[in-house]
């Protein structure tokens, strides 16, 4: 949505986040209710994850996938991220200042809790656990 709006600029409530929630979850509802296999992939933390994804319950077994990652990772991903393609700029993003703050907004992230199944990959350097495992999770087999 960003890349079809030329010259945005991320905002605390600005207009085209405000409409990104509905878009997601109205994509993933409409795939699910097709019968599509469909991975959504977001850094949403559980309140906005949750109440999205109870009332399609029924359309799917979900399986969560948690990424996780030290905080110093996480900033210079953000920075290197900013630096390569300025479209990736998406959110309100003070990383550039980074500070003890942040660190501890990182620490707080408050993960999707929804009961069903969870993997915790570890994305430092590569995946832990292995891909091969991450699939056997996600296909029901491990």
């Amino acid at each position: 949505m960003v890349h079809a709006s030329p010259g945005f600029v991320p905002a605390v409530g600005d207009e085209l986040t405000a409409r990104t929630l509905p878009v997601f979850f109205g994509v993933l509802e409409l795939l699910l209710r097709a019968g599509v296999t469909t991975v959504a992939e977001a850094a949403f933390q559980d309140k906005v994850w949750r109440p999205r994804l109870e009332p399609l319950r029924g359309l799917a077994e979900f399986r969560i996938v948690q990424c996780v990652v030290d905080a110093d990772v996480a900033l210079e991903r953000i920075r290197r991220r900013r630096a390569d393609n300025p479209l990736r700029r998406a959110h309100v993003d003070g990383s550039a200042g980074y500070d003890p703050t942040q660190r501890l907004g990182h620490a707080a992230f408050d993960r999707v809790a929804i009961d069903a199944p969870q993997i915790e990959v570890d994305t430092a350097d590569g995946y832990r656990p292995g891909l091969a495992e991450i699939l056997a999770f996600v296909n029901g087999r491990g």
